[in-house]
């Protein structure tokens, strides 16, 4: 059993996706029809930056979503991939779960950019630049994360769990004075590292709210189709086959933690066996870390791809 995994915000970077439109019509198929749908140039904002406009988060989620979609749609145009025939599940990281579900045929590729670039800027419009943070803590797992982000918090001020990505990594979301006290804090609970994470506001906390109201209302009226293949959800960790109950995840992903720790030991107890991150090589080291005997890939260029399908499909 395979699963395919779709990376999330962090995996951007200039250049991303400029070779694969180089040598496959179907990867710029998918740059132009994102594109169009924005009504701007993304794709050229991808191969050619500047890196600060790539990395607003209304940018890089809908960026980071076309170059995965455009990995997929070369190995099923390119190598005669079938998504249904070569996986049994799909899961993304934070943003990623939008490329699942578009990959999975719930939302087409237009209005997953138009929904991802709408919760890019309604995150950033949520809390005041300057007044959120989030740090990624190296060398803590979930309890210890726990027991500091509560001794952090106080004061009315907000820090909580944003991501659980594996069992050595917990990053932390909220107030920035509540978020620079846990770093000071990391090493009475044991914690190796506390590093203060380059974002633009403080993702998967309450402070999100505003955003997840906004995305409410956007997803209100963007009914899904059924899904290919289940989902792991981030908010749940467990198996979601029905679109609509996986459309109401996706607003209190918004304010919720990534479980993506638990979501890659669902997947292995259901029996995915090996792992194929498209358009990034950020899963696969958490998948590893979670799991040691599971089998991962990352597919990132058109040589990737062509390897992939000369050794699995």
């Amino acid at each position: 059993m395979r699963a395919f995994v779709f990376p999330g915000q962090g995996s951007q970077k200039v250049g991303m996706g400029k070779e694969l439109a180089e040598n496959s019509a179907a990867a710029r198929e998918v740059f132009e029809e994102v594109d169009e749908a924005l009504l701007q140039n993304l794709s050229g904002m991808m191969a050619q930056g500047p890196e600060d406009e790539l990395t607003l988060t209304q940018n890089a989620q809908p960026a980071i979503m076309a170059n995965s979609i455009a990995v997929l749609r070369v190995l099923e145009r390119e190598f005669g991939m079938k998504l249904a025939d070569a996986a049994s599940a799909a899961a993304g990281h934070s943003l990623g779960e939008y490329s699942a579900l578009c990959a999975v045929g719930a939302f087409d590729l237009a209005t997953t950019a138009r929904l991802l670039k709408l919760r890019g800027r309604s995150m950033q419009a949520a809390v005041p630049v300057g007044e959120g943070a989030m740090a990624a803590l190296l060398g803590a797992d979930i309890d210890s994360a726990k027991a500091l982000a509560a001794a952090a918090a106080g004061e009315g001020e907000v820090c909580e769990i944003a991501n659980d990505n594996d069992p050595t990594q917990v990053v932390i979301s909220g107030h920035r004075a509540a978020i620079e006290r846990a770093v000071g804090m990391v090493k009475e609970h044991g914690i190796k590292r506390g590093v203060l994470l380059p974002v633009s506001a403080p993702f998967h906390c309450s402070l999100m709210q505003p955003a997840a109201d906004r995305m409410a209302d956007a997803l209100a009226h963007t009914p899904p189709d059924a899904m290919q293949l289940p989902i792991y959800a981030n908010v749940t960790a467990a198996k979601v086959e029905d679109s609509e109950e996986e459309r109401a995840l996706l607003v209190e992903q918004v304010t919720g933690r990534v479980r993506w720790r638990e979501s890659v030991l669902a997947m292995r107890a259901d029996g995915v066996e090996s792992f194929v991150e498209l358009g990034g090589k950020v899963l696969c080291p958490m998948i590893g870390r979670t799991d040691k005997e599971a089998e991962t890939v990352s597919l990132v260029t058109m040589q990737d791809c062509e390897n992939y399908a000369k050794e699995r499909l």
